[in-house]
């Protein structure tokens, strides 16, 4: 009698062990990543937002979209073997007012500059990015965060192209001149139309 009781007691303490380490493992599942569409005048790109290894990043984009921030900027920078730059100037080539202090660069979250990614565009300054982004049209391994010095401090990856990697490679082939102060200017503006985020 005293056995199967114990035996008994070892099976509900077993239990309770296996019950306990589920519910351990619902809490430490994964979140979902946000996505976000940005639609432009050349077409629809859909991108996952690396909310787990660039939360800062991930922050500072939605916030400006969701403001409303991106809608009329331009793809101001695009060089065909490099990367598609836009997010913080007008079709005038004017900084778009509104823009937020600068966010801390998370290019040191182990995540790389590899085709398809998006990364925080950003001034000589590590420290420097506001609004501006750019999407990787080839593998940019010296964009990586080598070390933590001014020079090799690296640029911020925090998305990647899921979706309209079709429209990402048209852009990169627009023609390009220069204009004004810049280079590289799109000679037909590429206009972000809007970025709307799906948590």
């Amino acid at each position: 009698m005293h056995r199967v009781k114990r035996s008994t007691a070892v099976l509900t303490l077993a239990l309770a062990t296996i019950v306990a380490t589920g519910a351990v493992a619902a809490d430490e599942a994964p979140t979902k990543n946000p996505a976000a569409t940005i639609k432009t005048s050349m077409g629809e790109i859909t991108v996952e937002l690396f909310a787990d290894k660039a939360p800062i990043s991930t922050k500072n984009f939605i916030e400006y979209a969701e403001s409303g921030y991106y809608d009329g900027t331009i793809f101001h920078r695009v060089i065909p073997n490099f990367m598609i730059q836009g997010g913080g100037m007008d079709a005038d080539l004017k900084p778009k007012p509104g823009q937020r202090a600068p966010i801390k660069n998370e290019a040191a979250n182990g995540l790389k500059n590899t085709k398809g990614t998006l990364a925080m565009a950003r001034t000589s300054a590590p420290d420097s990015a506001t609004a501006q982004f750019f999407i990787n049209v080839k593998d940019n391994g010296f964009l990586d965060h080598r070390n933590d010095s001014q020079q090799g401090y690296g640029y911020a990856v925090f998305g990647k192209v899921t979706g309209g990697m079709d429209v990402v490679e048209k852009i990169k082939e627009v023609p390009t001149g220069n204009r004004d102060m810049y280079q590289d200017v799109p000679t037909k503006a590429v206009t972000i139309e809007g970025v709307t985020v799906q948590k």
